[in-house]
């Protein structure tokens, strides 16, 4: 049976859990940054189990963002 909370099917595909990979991918950034690189790491990770090109538009939203503030 499928633990949705803990450990849901969409976050556990391949030998990394995507919250361990989000905490290396965001290690030394802040705030925006570190939000928006985690929710685009998030939605790429999980698009072909999830939502589909939902998901995939959601991570562009954030990849977007990202670079509005870079500049």
């Amino acid at each position: 049976m499928e633990d949705k909370v803990n450990h849901p099917s969409h976050y556990t595909n391949g030998k990394v859990e995507c919250i361990e990979a989000l905490e290396a991918a965001t290690t030394g950034l802040v705030g925006i940054e570190a939000v928006c690189t985690a929710n685009a790491i998030k939605y790429l990770w999980r698009w072909k189990h999830k939502n589909g090109t939902e998901d995939l538009k959601k991570a562009k939203w954030y990849i977007d963002r990202l670079l509005k503030e870079a500049q």
